[in-house]
């Protein structure tokens, strides 16, 4: 018990010493060495010492902007109004409609007039218009011109139409007709038209058509339109009254598959109906023939195209009866080699 009491007095009288020393680095020999320790440089002298910390104030707090403020006032905003029509904010006030005021028009009605002669100015914006907004152009396209062959009856063919006048109005002239060689001419019309753009892609026409051939000739009025169709189909398509009141239609389009940009694939397309039968003319009432064509085009330059094709004819209906008691082929099988040019 005596022995237990000596132990305990040591080991409080110990501790204390212990504590002071705690975390210190005790320097180690290492082994071999006559165990003094190796010296070390003395650390960096602290950049704050001997400064007071404790007089050293933190920076004073930004002002808050809403402390006068009496937040109970505040109203809440009204929530904003999705899709509606109405105001954003629903208890917004709404601004009353009101025409410009008068001095908005006091100046001139033209900025340039403020700075050049408006006698000048007016003569120019006339130039203006008469060269950009009401300029007249003109083209001529003969799209066909052409021999065909087939069975010992060679022949030729033409369609050819131009234009002239401004964006909306033009004066158009079509004509088409064909044959065969050494004998007489079998089947002409040129037609004479108004025509007004009533869509950017399509024109109203409106005029005259005169059959030279066959006989006995014919006279017609004649009502249609002709476009771009989606997909860029040429489309026209035209009634046609005749002087002796026969009804005819006519619908006709083609396209242009480019395989590169010089060489161009057209197919194209022709119907023809009639109302009546007309059997001095060869033509019987409802459908009366159809036409195919397949033409490769080679655009030496774009204004000038020589190709080669087939063209198929056939006659449906009384109209094919007509022909086959004249002798004539119903059906009509072509090759078909010609130039196409336009200026």
């Amino acid at each position: 018990m005596k022995t237990l009491m000596i132990t305990l007095i040591a080991v409080s009288a110990i501790t204390p010493a212990l504590a002071q020393h705690a975390g210190h680095s005790m320097p180690m020999p290492m082994p071999g060495t006559s165990g003094e320790t190796e010296e070390r440089p003395a650390p960096a002298s602290d950049s704050h010492a001997g400064h007071d910390m404790g007089a050293m104030a933190p920076p004073p707090a930004a002002a808050d902007p809403h402390a006068d403020h009496d937040m109970k006032k505040m109203t809440p905003a009204a929530p904003a109004v999705g899709h509606t029509g109405k105001s954003a904010h629903a208890g917004a006030a709404q601004i009353p409609p009101s025409a410009p005021p008068a001095a908005a028009f006091d100046g001139p009605g033209h900025a340039a007039d403020t700075l050049y002669d408006p006698s000048v100015m007016a003569g120019v914006r006339d130039q203006l218009l008469a060269e950009v907004g009401s300029m007249k152009t003109s083209r001529v396209v003969i799209d066909q011109l052409e021999s065909r062959i087939h069975d010992g009856r060679d022949g030729y063919m033409w369609d050819a139409q131009g234009w002239y006048g401004g964006d909306i109005n033009k004066l158009w002239i079509k004509t088409e007709g064909e044959g065969s060689f050494g004998r007489k001419l079998e089947v002409a019309e040129v037609q004479a038209l108004w025509s007004r753009a009533y869509t950017p892609w399509f024109d109203f026409q409106a005029g005259a058509r005169y059959d030279p051939e066959p006989n006995p000739r014919r006279g017609y009025a004649v009502l249609g339109i002709q476009g771009l169709a989606p997909y860029f189909f040429e489309t026209d398509a035209a009634l046609f009254l005749s002087n002796e009141g026969e009804l005819s239609a006519r619908f006709s389009a083609e396209y242009d598959l480019l395989l590169t940009q010089r060489l161009i694939l057209q197919p194209a397309f022709e119907v023809n109906l009639a109302a009546q039968d007309v059997e001095e003319r060869g033509i019987g009432s409802g459908v009366n023939d159809i036409e195919l064509g397949l033409r490769l085009r080679y655009e030496i330059r774009r204004e000038f195209a020589p190709y080669i094709g087939v063209n198929w004819e056939r006659k449906l209906g009384q109209t094919a009866d007509i022909a086959r008691r004249e002798g004539e082929d119903a059906s009509v099988p072509s090759f078909v080699a010609g130039i196409r040019f336009w200026f």
